[in-house]
Parts: C-alpha cells; structure tokens; sequence
C-alpha cells in the first residue's frame, strides 16, 4: 500500500493510502487530515491546502507553477519548501512522502 505522510505542527502523525492520480490535497480531505482546510477545493484561488514539505522529498517534486508560487504569497508562514497540496499529483514515485501541515491555514 503506498502511503501519504502527514506530520501536524502538534506531532500529530496521519498515515493515509495513496492513490495514483489524486492530489495531495484530495487524500487530506478525503481522509479528514487536520490542518488541512482546502476552502477551494483545488481550484487554485486560495492556500488553504498549505504544506511543508519534508527536506527528504523536496528535490523529488516539480517545483511550484507560477499560479501556485502567487498563492504561496498569501500563507501564514511561508518557507522555501512550501507548496499547495492540491497542486502535488500522488505518483508511485512519492510513496511514503512526508508533508508537515502549518500551525494555521488562512
């Protein structure tokens, strides 16, 4: 079973199964992650699917479209390995990714 590593700011840890073809952001709603909001629901117009990722996996992801990287703008506390999950595709490739998840989304 591939999986989708969650880490919340509070050492929350939540393992979710991974389909191919789902975003990030999918997985999280779909399986009531906390500190996952998605208000859009992965249209792009807002950042409420807001992530880290871990240091491991940043290399192994496209980096972030220029509509993502303006949306980052509007995070609480952005860092060089945020992303929007709902624009991170799950793919073999990321079995067992690990996203920390922001103290607050907004």
């Amino acid at each position: 079973m591939a999986k989708i590593i969650f880490k919340a700011h509070d050492g929350t840890v939540t393992e979710v199964e991974g389909r191919e073809g789902l975003s990030i952001m999918q997985h999280a709603v779909s399986n009531n992650v906390p500190g996952i909001v998605a208000e859009c629901g992965g249209a792009l117009s807002c950042a409420t699917c807001h992530v880290y990722v871990d240091a491991e996996w940043q290399g192994r992801l496209d980096p972030p479209g220029g509509m993502e990287k303006d949306m980052l703008d509007f995070v609480a506390e952005p860092r060089s390995n945020s992303r929007l999950s709902c624009q991170i595709k799950f793919t073999p490739a990321l079995d067992g990714i690990v996203l920390h998840t922001p103290e607050s989304q907004y």
